[in-house]
């Protein structure tokens, strides 16, 4: 079972329960690293913080520390690494910047919000640092970014009403990068941050929200096992349910979910892979095995959508 220290921590750092099983937080929780075996090369991985803001100017920075090999991934996947760094509200999904209230910048110089792309700023790449950035003072809420020592750049501008008062949490999205964040726990920033900025992790603790907790005990998590024939409406139903019941951040466990979270530039992988479905489907189906061994370690709650998952149910004894 996963330890229970980090829910004591008071700085910011990686959300242990607010991230995706396929990414391994270290001890300081401020390094990810995904999986990245086999099908897992092309799963995007994500997180949010544990602590988000809803006023002032607050930045992070996010340092891309490795690109991770992955000579098993085919020739035609052209894009093997890349990450989308912004914020988000905890209420939508882990693929940053393809929901409504998901705001990212991508290495491929692609800036994203609601699965809309445009061009922005340059490509970023191993070794790089990012400046993410949100103004509340404004009238409109402002984010950008910076990549190294350049300037920041506005890149989206919200009403402040499309927020409804919810809390931006800085979130990291990865495909086979190895990353770490500096909320401002370094004593020295990758860069400095603009004037009149202030690191989250140094602001007052009235000035932070905290994210959703975990269950407290094993005994306390949900899970639910989606019942019916294909095409019966149960991937609709979790989707909704999830959406429904934000602060239950629930883990959906499936093949499909799986496929989903290979997109392409926000299009799913079907349309966009070369090769053989059967084989992919494959893969996808060894990746969910592994996550729900990891599953059964951790103080979450499930929505298993998968045909056929009589067999699930051991890995939750």
């Amino acid at each position: 079972m996963e330890k229970d220290d980090w829910l004591e921590v008071t700085d910011v750092q990686l959300d242990r329960f607010n991230s995706d099983l396929q990414l391994t937080i270290d001890e300081t929780g401020l390094k990810g690293t995904p999986a990245t075996e086999d099908g897992f090369a092309f799963i995007w991985a994500g997180a949010r913080s544990m602590w988000g803001v809803k006023k002032g100017k607050v930045g992070f920075q996010v340092k891309v520390v490795k690109n991770i090999p992955v000579e098993h991934l085919p020739p035609e996947e052209t894009t093997k690494h890349v990450m989308r760094i912004g914020w988000s509200t905890t209420d939508t999904s882990l693929q940053l910047g393809e929901e409504k209230l998901s705001y990212g910048y991508g290495g491929t110089a692609k800036a994203s919000a609601d699965c809309k792309f445009k061009d922005y700023g340059e490509t970023f790449d191993e070794g790089d640092v990012v400046t993410a950035l949100v103004n509340f003072e404004g009238e409109q809420i402002v984010i950008s970014f910076s990549k190294n020592e350049a300037e920041a750049s506005t890149c989206f501008e919200i009403e402040t009403s499309d927020l409804e008062d919810k809390a931006l949490f800085p979130h990291v999205l990865t495909k086979n990068c190895e990353f770490e964040c500096n909320f401002g726990q370094k004593e020295e920033p990758y860069f400095p941050l603009p004037e009149g900025f202030t690191f989250i992790n140094d602001l007052e603790a009235d000035d932070k929200i905290r994210g959703s907790l975990p269950p407290n005990e094993k005994s306390e998590c949900e899970i639910l096992m989606m019942c019916g024939i294909p095409g019966a409406g149960k991937t609709y139903w979790s989707l909704n349910h999830t959406k429904e019941n934000p602060d239950k951040i629930y883990t959906v466990l499936g093949t499909n979910c799986l496929l989903d979270r290979m997109r392409v530039m926000g299009l799913p992988r079907k349309g966009n892979y070369a090769g053989r479905w059967d084989v992919l489907i494959s893969l996808a189906s060894k990746c969910l095995n592994k996550l729900l061994d990891l599953a059964a370690r951790r103080k979450r709650n499930y929505i298993l959508d998968q045909v056929g998952t009589y067999y699930i149910l051991y890995f939750f004894k």
